[in-house]
């Protein structure tokens, strides 16, 4: 992935990101044709070793096959984004441009064994009714039967990735001069798109003791 300089951030960073968007696009490629599939994913990291991000599939999807070749994946994890007007800056001889969050994650893939494939889906459903706290969470043992539990997981195939490669590009204008860096957020608040919102607000936290209101 190409990324600016001026929008480069450190791989700790872009694990985090990923870790807490928990959501983003696998692909794979089979005989150069890209194989892809929007998928939750759980994110593991350990002292010492490479962090890992285990998924799963239904197990007539084309991944569920592919991942039993190896080889190299990728997942790209988007988060909010904008578009920018050129009306928008405070100085002239601007062009149109689009803010976003992006992280990918690169490396190579391998099916997790059937014996552990539940204690993925555990991890994963934990993940999110984390979330939803103070709720009680949902959890499988006690809520499903152990027949429902036993279809439900001859019906997936869990895939796990070794994290070799992170990339992640935080486009916020961060090489604007504070007067567009001010008016750009001015108008993104006044967009009636959540994600535009949410860019101001990233961009307000880049450059906390400037003048917005």
């Amino acid at each position: 992935m190409y990324v600016h300089p001026a929008f480069k951030i450190h791989h700790a960073v872009g694990l985090a990101f990923a870790a807490a968007r928990g959501f983003g696009h696998v692909i794979a490629s089979e005989g150069g044709r890209p194989v892809g599939a929007l998928l939750p994913f759980h994110l593991m990291e350990a002292n010492g070793r490479l962090p890992r991000v285990q998924f799963h599939v239904a197990r007539p999807n084309p991944l569920a096959h592919l991942a039993t070749k190896g080889g190299p994946w990728l997942i790209a994890v988007a988060g909010d984004d904008a578009y920018v007007s050129p009306h928008w800056y405070a100085s002239a001889e601007q062009v149109p441009t689009w803010l976003y969050e992006t992280v990918q994650l690169s490396g190579p893939v391998h099916v997790v064994p059937t014996s552990h494939a539940a204690d993925h889906l555990d991890r994963l459903v934990a993940q999110f009714e984390a979330a939803l706290a103070p709720e009680p969470p949902w959890v499988a043992d006690g809520m499903l039967s152990s027949q429902r539990r036993a279809t439900l997981m001859e019906s997936i195939v869990a895939i796990e990735m070794t994290v070799e490669t992170v990339e992640g590009s935080f486009k916020l204008n961060q090489h604007k001069a504070d007067a567009d860096h001010v008016a750009v957020v001015r108008a993104l608040r006044e967009q009636d798109r959540p994600s535009a919102h949410a860019i101001a607000a990233r961009m307000v936290a880049l450059r906390p003791h400037l003048a917005y209101e």
